[in-house]
């Protein structure tokens, strides 16, 4: 991957730059007259980047410059665009395969060799017109002076967040007295707490802090509270502290002199002191040099949009409050009380229109106090209505919005500029969509926006890309597993303002319905569909030739793909009766780097039955997504795709013999089907590929109880320990084709698996068979950080394998058999995450006190029938788990409500358990009643004649599904 960034600000500038440079190395160069235009080029454009980069920190343009800046960069995509067709038409035709007229073929294509080169260097001709007028311009506007970068607005847009009625605030008593209970804890009561309060821009994390603030500020000897910009300086930080503390004799202008002054003031005085709007690490760092343990009960707090900031900020004993959205109710109540002066008031005629205000607020009370302005006093329905729909660009345009806009650009003036691009780019995805993290990666990485890293790969830059703006709260993250977002939301109102923003800088355009007919004329570059049929999109006035990525949502495909001749991105995964002639002249877009057709969840969406065989020819590939179409086999032309990076299908697709050993820059594969031992056999060739990092395996073979059956087993078994002991792959999952659990019978044996060379394994999910035992080989996998795995029989040696992996985060072990009685749990020192599912054998675990120190999230699922071979209920030791943030746990008993008080005592002592830990972990308590608990016990062998006979006398309850337990 080349070391170049495709930005906002300065387009496609970067690596047009790097194309130009190697254009001049090649044939090109040496034409006559183009050599000196493709240099003369190099040279404005480069000169052009550095005017770019420094226009791109501006807040504010004046129209010159913002006109200049779209000039030269629509110019800069207008080159790329001319160099990627030009050159890449004739490496097309020299791929032809030779015929018997070999000679006279040859001939037309030197013909039409020459006359592309002809054609191309008149485009570069009329380019380099352009960037000579360009030039002028920049000359003649003068842009010498540095574009103004401000970290201040005129107003302060969180003043009013200080001198907010008490009255006047709605669903801000319950977080307010939280925080005062945790800063009244007597526990080290005379250590400095800190405590740090994180959200959105919007949510109100200022006002609760200065709620806060006033209620607890006379129980201190000194206090201040001080906000901190986007960009601060330091000694006027510290200046404002030693004001604030009353402290006026001092006129020092070293910042270390300072930090030691108010050292000095503090020094044995209770203080209480809130530092407002942190942005970055380096900020508090400086900032907490001054704000000392003088173990005097003294207390800080701190609001951040950026949770690493807020976890940095209570790292030694603090807390992190993260703030949320009002509820409805509370969001409503606001609402009215802002627009009528009144929560109670009611008007039926605006209950439809208020809801959906309120829906697309979602809950952010700054939205709420905005739009509220805007109706105050308004009782017409209409003028409700015509609010409601001017919610987006046209309320962002509104002087009574004005507040509320400026948060959100401090949000994405503060991002540098790769992140700014990965936002903006989200405004594809219509409001509300849930957008699969995977997928998004993948575009991003196709667009340009991965810089190169020093030992990362593209698609590891991304994700922490996709971490990033999750912790700068810029976009929520959804189906958290393990701690890790496997996909993202949008708040309504923050789509709203990147919508905008896009549309402004000319890098995404979107349409639906209520847009269509209303854009002008210009050229896209990424155009967003949606709700749209073929007519719509093309009686619209946009230029379609330059788009460069194409995204259809619920929408009918155009006719032909050809009208879209530049396109590097096309996602097709929601677009309506997708047909296989709609992608016969796919080939043609030839510089495509990423495809996607049909949606995995949705296979009767996608009419797709087979790829194209001159697919071979999309040489630039990089992606290819066909997980929800329904294509039965791949054609062997695939082979060609050698830039093929990541290649996800259905697990009913099959590979041609021969083909995976091929795909040698394959990294990632979701998800092979091994539903043969034929296919099986072709777990042998992914060895032969030294870059694959990711493999996702879906198992569906049914062993054969035959000799030549449990001979195919074990060479199946022999491949797949291959897999294990690859020294590049890091990511294998072989799971259950049709994510059941696997057979009891299938047993897998790993002691023949050891890696003879080091690994870079991290994750190992296995759970299409269960292990006979856990090998000892496993605790020298030295880079494993989770593991999902079936043990058919539980052994504490088992456990303390495990154990001893030193790296470990996420564990999830499924057991089916054991013996009775309890294994105590030590090690585990970095492990995060804790699954265990046990529902049929009487073997438990018991937590020793220092075991897993670092555990957060502990989920139980187990059947309530075998305690009694534990002697009775138990709380399993979670007491000694200080570290638990949550706590899930899951109670089997079976439909006829025998086993009911034995749960509920279950129950009892571990919500006791949990309520001892001082880190006060949530706790999810369920009782599930399974019908199938006595034929699971039939299944293991297993006699419960004795509970059975304990049970008897014993009041039935007559409770079926799902009883929460509190």
């Amino acid at each position: 991957m080349e070391a170049v960034l495709v930005s906002v600000s300065t387009g496609v500038m970067k690596p047009l730059l790097a194309k130009l440079s190697k254009l001049l190395e090649q044939e090109y160069g040496r034409i006559k007259g183009v050599h000196h235009q493709i240099a003369f080029l190099r040279d404005e454009l480069g000169g052009m980047k550095a005017a770019l980069e420094t226009l791109a920190d501006a807040e504010q343009l004046d129209a010159l410059k913002e006109e200049w800046r779209d000039m030269v960069r629509e110019l800069a995509y207008d080159v790329e665009d001319c160099i990627d067709v030009g050159v890449d038409h004739e490496h097309d035709e020299e791929e032809e395969e030779p015929t018997a007229t070999g000679f006279i073929k040859g001939f037309f294509r030197k013909f039409k060799k020459l006359k592309a080169r002809r054609e191309l260097a008149g485009q570069i001709q009329q380019l380099k017109s352009r960037a000579t007028e360009a030039s002028e311009r920049h000359k003649r506007y003068n842009f010498v002076d540095p574009a103004p970068n401000s970290s201040t607005c005129a107003i302060d847009p969180r003043l009013p967040a200080l001198y907010e009625d008490v009255d006047k605030l709605v669903g801000i008593h319950g977080p307010r007295e939280h925080i005062i209970e945790w800063f009244s804890r007597k526990e080290h009561d005379e250590d400095l707490k800190v405590l740090a309060v994180v959200g959105s821009g919007g949510l109100g994390k200022t006002t609760l802090a200065n709620q806060v603030y006033r209620q607890l500020k006379p129980q201190f000897q000194c206090s201040a509270f001080v906000s901190v910009s986007r960009n601060p300086h330091i000694k006027m930080v510290f200046r404002q502290i030693l004001t604030e503390l009353g402290v006026t004799d001092y006129s020092l202008d070293d910042e270390r002199h300072l930090v030691d002054r108010i050292r000095d003031y503090l020094g044995d005085k209770r203080y209480f002191i809130v530092v407002d709007d942190v942005w970055d690490a380096d900020t508090w760092k400086a900032i907490s040099l001054a704000l000392f343990n003088n173990r005097c009960g003294s207390k800080v707090i701190t609001t951040t949009r950026n949770v690493a900031v807020a976890s940095l900020c209570s790292s030694d004993g603090g807390y992190v409050y993260r703030m949320g959205a009002l509820s409805f109710s509370d969001s409503r109540r606001l609402l009215f009380k802002r627009a009528f002066g009144s929560e109670e008031v009611c008007y039926p005629h605006l209950e439809e229109v208020s809801r959906e205000i309120l829906e697309k607020c979602g809950g952010l009370p700054l939205a709420i106090v905005t739009i509220s302005s805007l109706l105050a006093g308004q009782h017409a329905q209409d003028e409700w209505g015509r609010v409601l729909t001017a919610i987006g660009c046209s309320l962002a345009k509104d002087p009574d919005a004005v507040n509320m806009t400026k948060i959100l650009s401090l949000s994405y003036s503060d991002l540098p500029h790769h992140l700014r691009a990965c936002l903006l780019y989200l405004s594809v995805f219509p409001e509300d969509s849930r957008i699969n993290k995977q997928r998004l990666i993948s575009r991003w990485i196709a667009e340009g926006f991965a810089h190169q890293e020093q030992g990362r790969s593209a698609y590891e830059t991304c994700e922490s890309y996709f971490n990033d703006l999750i912790n700068r709260s810029l976009i929520q993250p959804v189906d958290v597993v393990y701690g890790q977002a496997e996909a993202c939301q949008v708040h309504d109102i923050v789509h709203d303002f990147i919508t905008c923003k896009a549309a402004e800088e000319n890098f995404v355009t979107s349409i639906n319905d209520a847009e269509c007919g209303h854009i002008s004329g210009y050229r896209v570059r990424r155009l967003s569909v949606s709700n749209h049929s073929e007519e719509a999109i093309l009686s619209t006035s946009l230029m379609l030739s330059h788009v460069r990525s194409l995204t259809i949502f619920r929408g009918f495909m155009p006719k032909s793909l050809l009208a879209f001749p530049t396109l590097r991105v096309l996602d097709l995964g929601e677009c309506w009766r997708l047909e296989d002639h709609h992608i016969a002249n796919i080939e043609k877009l030839f510089l495509l780097k990423y495809l996607r057709l049909g949606m995995y969840l949705h296979l009767g969406q996608s009419r797709i039955t087979e790829l194209p065989r001159k697919i071979g020819q999309l040489r630039y590939l990089e992606t290819l997504d066909i997980q929800g179409t329904r294509i039965i086999e791949l054609p062997s032309t695939i082979t060609n795709l050698q830039r093929l990076v990541r290649l996800y299908v259905h697990h009913r697709t099959r590979f041609p013999d021969g083909i995976i050993g091929k795909l040698q820059n394959l990294e990632e594969l979701h998800e092979f089907g091994v539903s043969s031992y034929k296919q099986g056999n072709s777990l042998q060739e992914f060895g032969q590929l030294t870059k694959l990092r990711t493999l996702k395996v879906a198992w569906s073979i049914n062993v054969e109880c035959s000799a030549q059956g449990r001979s195919q087993d074990e060479d199946l078994q022999s491949y797949v320990g291959t897999l294990i002991a690859s020294r590049n792959l890091r990511h294998l999952y072989i799971l259950s084709a049709h994510g059941t659990a696997p057979a009891p019978y299938h047993i897998l044996s790993l002691e023949s698996w050891c890696p003879t060379t080091p690994c870079s394994l991290q994750k190992l999910h296995l759970t299409y068979g269960y292990v006979d035992k856990v090998p000892n080989w496993m605790s020298s996998l030295g880079n494993l950080r989770e593991l999902n795995i079936n043990i058919f029989s539980m052994r504490p040696e088992d456990v303390a394998i495990i154990g001893a992996i030193p790296t470990l985060l996420v564990l999830q072990l499924r057991t089916f058999y054991g013996t009775d009685g309890s294994i105590v749990i030590s090690g585990f020192t970095s492990l995060k995450y804790f699954y265990l599912e046990n529902k049929v054998c009487g073997t438990w675990l018991e937590f020793e006190a220092g075991s897993m120190p670092k555990l957060e999230h502990l989920k139980l699922e187990f059947a309530v029938h075998k305690m009694g071979s534990l002697n009775g209920p138990s709380d399993f030791g979670i007491q000694h788990l200080s570290a638990l943030t949550r706590v899930e746990v899951i109670i089997h008993g079976d439909s006829d409500g025998s086993y009911r008080v034995a749960a509920d005592k279950a129950a009892s002592l571990i919500e006791t358990a949990v309520g001892t830990l001082p880190s006060r972990p949530t706790l999810s308590l369920l009782h599930e009643c399974d019908p199938f608990l006595h034929i699971l016990e039939n299944t293991a062998g297993l006699d419960d004649t004795d509970e059975e006979e304990e049970e008897e006398g014993e009041e039935e309850e007559e409770e079926e599904g799902i009883v929460v337990l509190f």
